[in-house]
């Protein structure tokens, strides 16, 4: 027998890819066949675009006629449920390579025609904001056909949560969609992480730090929507792990009109140097925000937590300082009282473990709130590696939930309890004169005796014979 290792057999294998077309092409077929087999995960993918839970049927680089040529959209899905059918066009594109506006205009005004319901495209390419397309297409073909954009990133995420954490009920389904976990996390299979922060990320972190920027810099605008890009990705990574839905925190005005969202990081850029953003983890004690401070070069990730509502300002502080045994000590602790102005009293966690009174600065105001933070320094770079700034992000953000945020539980007041009654001595029921009371017990111990009912005229209190007198 020979020493060297033997290479299992892969049902989707990452030997043979030529170039970029064979690249896409087989993660397009791989992709789609796995979708007609493994029910729960294309009804996961597709049930959020409209499309019913039926029959799901793939097909790859179908023609159409489209003026005097032909052409080839790299897939197409339809889902047949009785008698409503439910079509959409693929185009899918790997590695560094983006989507095209003419072609996708094509493909629109192919689906318009055909009848179908969206185009679906495929790249990795991580729009700044949920549900909307990283590639602007002309808006009056979009009236009748949906266009809908999926990351590789979320692809993949969305197999992983549905295999391992969600379920698939049948096991032989289960490996199957293994075996596209496998290949989309090869790096051979162009589905690429976030892997880079534009090429205007450095000359903007320059001006930054130079305090030269300004707000009508036609550089600036790729960098915030890369950032919220940014936070887009580490929800999706941090989910994968967590086998949950995290998800970057919008209002509903910035989900709405994406132009709120960018206009606001861009100003906050230019005055302060920061860009900031948050990120929600179900049953958290409340969203993690993370603040890139371009002029500090410093990332932070802090969340906050309601104090408890009952005892004294120490007994608040200890109640925080318990939950956090394990975190490290240059974690930074914040305590905002109740109707105070401005920051709060802040320590290192190391100073508050030996001194509570530290983060108390009135002990007669009551505390109201904590600040949990943690700092690293920002990388520089704009790829990925070491000293880049996508790595520093997401390290800290998986530190910060892992030491912190995970071991967090909100206060929760303790249940009323029921008073205990003490239990009276049995009485021969000739000398009961009353039932059970509430207040029975309630007496006064030490208090002056009872004064006697006086008697009724012509009688005597200590009269035991009941005889009239004479």
């Amino acid at each position: 027998m020979t020493d060297e290792p033997w290479h299992e057999a892969r049902l989707i294998p990452t030997s043979g890819i030529s170039g970029a077309e064979e690249q896409e092409r087989r993660a397009t077929s791989a992709l789609l066949a796995v979708m007609g087999v493994v029910k729960e995960f294309s009804r996961t993918l597709l049930s959020p675009l409209g499309a019913p839970a039926g029959n799901v049927e793939t097909f790859i680089e179908v023609p159409f006629p489209h003026g005097e040529r032909r052409v080839f959209p790299d897939g197409l899905v339809r889902v047949t449920r009785g008698a409503k059918t439910w079509t959409a066009l693929l185009e899918v594109k790997t590695g560094r390579n983006s989507l095209e506006s003419s072609q996708l205009e094509c493909y629109l005004d192919i689906a318009r025609e055909q009848g179908f319901d969206a185009l679906i495209t495929i790249s990795n390419e991580i729009p700044a904001i949920a549900g909307h397309h990283p590639t602007k297409v002309d808006k009056p073909k979009l009236r009748k056909v949906d266009l809908r954009h999926w990351s590789w990133m979320l692809v993949l995420s969305t197999a992983v949560m549905q295999k391992e954490h969600r379920g698939v009920s049948d096991p032989e389904q289960a490996w199957i969609l293994g075996e596209l976990i496998r290949y989309l996390e090869h790096p051979r299979s162009g589905a690429m992480e976030l892997e880079d922060m534009g090429a205007n990320w450095v000359p903007v972190r320059q001006a930054v730090t130079a305090g030269t920027l300004r707000s009508n810099d036609k550089t600036a605008p790729e960098v915030v929507a890369r950032f919220d890009a940014l936070l887009r990705y580490t929800a999706l990574r941090l989910g994968r792990q967590l086998g949950t839905d995290v998800v970057h925190v919008l209002t509903r005005k910035e989900q709405a009109d994406p132009a709120i969202r960018a206009q606001s990081l861009l100003e906050a850029l230019v005055s302060s140097g920061q860009m900031s953003g948050a990120i929600r983890i179900p049953d958290t004690v409340g969203p993690v925000r993370v603040v890139a401070d371009l002029r500090a070069a410093r990332i932070t990730c802090y969340t906050d937590v309601e104090a408890p509502k009952s005892g004294r300002a120490r007994t608040r502080v200890n109640w925080l300082v318990r939950q956090l045994g394990g975190a490290p000590e240059d974690v930074r602790v914040e305590a905002f009282a109740a109707n105070a102005r401005g920051a709060g009293a802040a320590e290192l966690l190391s100073t508050v473990r030996e001194t509570p009174e530290s983060l108390i600065i009135d002990p007669k105001k009551e505390l109201r709130s904590f600040r949990v933070a943690m700092s690293a320094p920002m990388g520089a770079k704009r790829g990925r590696g070491r000293g880049a700034f996508i790595d520093s992000v997401v390290d800290l953000v998986d530190v910060f939930y892992g030491d912190v945020v995970q071991h967090l539980k909100a206060w929760s007041a303790a249940p009323p309890r029921m008073r205990e009654l003490e239990h009276e001595p049995v009485q021969p029921s000739s000398l009961a004169s009353t039932s059970l009371s509430s207040q029975d017990g309630t007496e006064q111990v030490d208090g002056p005796p009872p004064v006697a009912a006086a008697s009724k005229p012509g009688t005597h209190s200590d009269d035991r014979s009941g005889d009239k007198p004479g």
